[in-house]
């Protein structure tokens, strides 16, 4: 039993490669097995589609190739080039990682889990990726599209100790990056949230859901990656958010320092001051913005 486990293993990890070679995406970060690049490209992929990702990731490291370079910029720099990527506070914790890696790393990016985890915004999914992607580390790489994979796989929820670990047992010895990217990108492409290509895909017959599915007909079939670790949710609407609120005053911030007073302006909150005064107060305690006197500034 075990060696047919093994072969068919042997097999499934065949069969994803060799289709991911033939299909795999040209993505800059892909070029890199530089752990400061790897890492500043999963910080922008956090939360955020990979088109959005490219134009920034280019102009961020061009400009700020090293975390030393990145932590002698000032706050406001990197935040004004993080300026419509969204989610501000990622750009804030890479500059403070940079720090810490300069101080504290001897400027190299560290390879242990516990270390990387303990950076500022880096959580198990972007740890074990710059693990896997920029050092070649044997671990699964749960994102949603491969928390999505793994629950139609085994044709049931997972919660996050068992996805993780059944990514982590899947990983071919040697093969880290390979596989994980490859994983990526089946999801993306075929194991996809809505209107699966169950038909077309390389490992079809190891997947519990898919092979239901082309047994008879999809529509009513409850899909297991729903709610399942790793696979996210539904957001909340952007127009009339805070989120979009802070964006706008951040935007205009990037442009140089306001008067206090036109906040709630640039935010299209004139008729609500007191979400505005709020707004402006979680910004300042994140370290987003700063008082200065009677106006505002980045950083």
């Amino acid at each position: 039993m075990r060696h047919a486990e093994s072969d068919a293993r042997g097999l499934r990890h065949a069969e994803l490669i060799g289709w991911w070679q033939a299909e795999r995406r040209d993505l800059p970060w892909r070029r890199t097995r530089d752990p400061w690049l790897v890492l500043v490209s999963e910080v922008m992929l956090q939360q955020t589609q990979v088109d959005r990702v490219l134009p920034y990731f280019e102009e961020f490291s061009a400009r700020w190739p090293t975390a030393q370079r990145c932590a002698a910029a000032e706050l406001a720099d990197v935040l004004a080039a993080w300026q419509g990527l969204g989610y501000p506070r990622r750009a804030r914790n890479l500059w403070r990682t940079a720090t810490i890696i300069t101080e504290h790393h001897d400027s190299q990016v560290p390879a242990d889990l516990d270390d990387l985890l303990e950076l500022p915004g880096v959580g198990p999914y972007t740890a074990r990726a710059v693990q896997a992607f920029a050092f070649g580390i044997d671990t699964g790489v749960v994102d949603t599209n491969v928390g999505r994979i793994l629950a139609r796989w085994m044709g049931r929820r997972l919660s996050p100790r068992e996805a993780q670990h059944i990514a982590d047992e899947l990983v071919p010895a040697g093969e880290s990056w390979a596989w994980n990217q490859a994983m990526m990108d089946l999801g993306v492409q075929v194991c996809t949230k809505r209107d699966p290509s169950c038909g077309r895909c390389p490992v079809q017959p190891w997947c519990t859901w898919g092979s239901v599915v082309l047994g008879s007909e999809p529509s009513g079939l409850p899909d297991p990656a729903d709610r399942s670790a790793g696979v996210s949710t539904r957001q909340a609407p952007f127009e009339g958010s805070d989120r979009q609120a802070r964006g706008r005053l951040l935007a205009a911030l990037s442009d140089g320092p306001l008067p206090t007073d036109r906040a709630a302006a640039e935010m299209r909150l004139e008729g609500d001051a007191v979400r505005a005064q709020r707004l402006v107060a979680e910004l300042i305690a994140e370290g987003l913005v700063s008082p200065a006197g009677s106006q505002l500034r980045l950083g």
